[in-house]
């Protein structure tokens, strides 16, 4: 466990005490913690909350972090991952008069937000960036444990090829684990020597040994959940953001003003939770015009995508 101590907010900061306890892949993710970080900062700035991020070094961590912030007295605590949905189920029952924030998965408690995104529609829209932007008519999706969540990624971003790109193939890999970047390189060096030539994942941290892949053998990358171009400026080609943080600033913002009610907030490109982030590499104007089109349909529902393999 490492705790991160934010600081006191800003001038005349309320009482509000919220805190975000990360996944394994914690802090430094350049995608899903990161950006729950950004929203956190933001309700300091903006709220004057009193923040503190603890990060989880193993999963066994998870309840221990969130049990020792509810006795600390915390208002609202957020999990950032749906690796934490069973422990934040019973810390929950446990600790009634605590609200809790959960990222990314459900968690039916009269005490808990649950804040989840239409992953499968952000990444059909980086599936017709691949499927249009691929040379050798092969692109690769890397995963991190495949679970129904990750496989929405992967199945939005099989749809969005296929939607533009009938004759592509798409290789399909997953490490088992979020937190390995060496995993990660690893199932991206195996497609690349089968061919791909643009690379997708939903790995956390193990999308890093991804990216690196990527730069190393001089194929494209698509980043996840952050805008990861950064990693590598000539490499990474697009992002499919997930505004994590709008879903975090949203909770704690509902919290100090008193509104703050249980149950579910989705959101998918109707709701600009998720889109794409262009990179600075030059994309052609016929591939921003197609994704634009089809973010257009999406969000006005004249196309749907899949979520699950047998739907696609």
């Amino acid at each position: 466990m490492l705790v991160v101590v934010i600081g006191s907010g800003v001038v005349g900061a309320n009482d509000f005490k919220v805190a975000v306890v990360t996944d394994v892949s914690g802090l430094g993710d350049q995608s899903f913690n990161d950006a729950a970080y950004r929203g956190l900062l933001r309700a300091q700035e903006k709220l004057g909350i009193r923040p503190l991020v603890v990060e989880s070094k193993q999963m066994d961590e998870y309840e221990s972090n969130l049990r020792m912030l509810a006795d600390q007295g915390y208002d609202l605590i957020f999990g950032i991952g749906f690796l934490l949905a069973d422990a934040i189920n019973r810390v929950a029952q446990e600790y009634p008069e605590t609200y809790f924030g959960l990222i990314n998965e459900v968690v039916k408690q009269p005490n808990v937000i649950s804040i989840t995104f239409k992953e499968h529609e952000g990444s059909f829209l980086q599936g017709v960036i691949a499927g249009m932007m691929t040379k050798s008519d092969v692109v690769g999706y890397v995963g991190g444990m495949e679970t129904p969540i990750i496989i929405k990624y992967e199945v939005g971003f099989r749809a969005g090829v296929k939607a533009v790109n009938p004759a592509a193939k798409v290789l399909v890999g997953y490490t088992g684990k979020f937190d390995d970047p060496d995993k990660g390189k690893e199932k991206a060096l195996t497609q690349i020597a089968n061919g791909a030539d643009v690379l997708y994942h939903a790995a956390g941290a193990c999308g890093l040994g991804v990216i690196a892949a990527a730069r190393e053998q001089g194929v494209l990358a698509i980043g996840v959940d952050s805008d990861q171009s950064s990693l590598a400026p000539n490499t990474v080609i697009s992002s499919m953001v997930k505004m994590v943080d709008v879903g975090v600033f949203f909770g704690v913002k509902s919290l100090v003003e008193g509104n703050l009610q249980a149950g579910l907030m989705e959101l998918g490109i109707k709701e600009n939770g998720v889109g794409t982030v262009w990179s600075s590499v030059k994309i052609p104007a016929t591939v921003m015009a197609r994704v634009n089109e089809y973010t257009t349909k999406i969000a006005s529902g004249q196309y749907k995508v899949p979520t699950t393999r047998l739907e696609l």
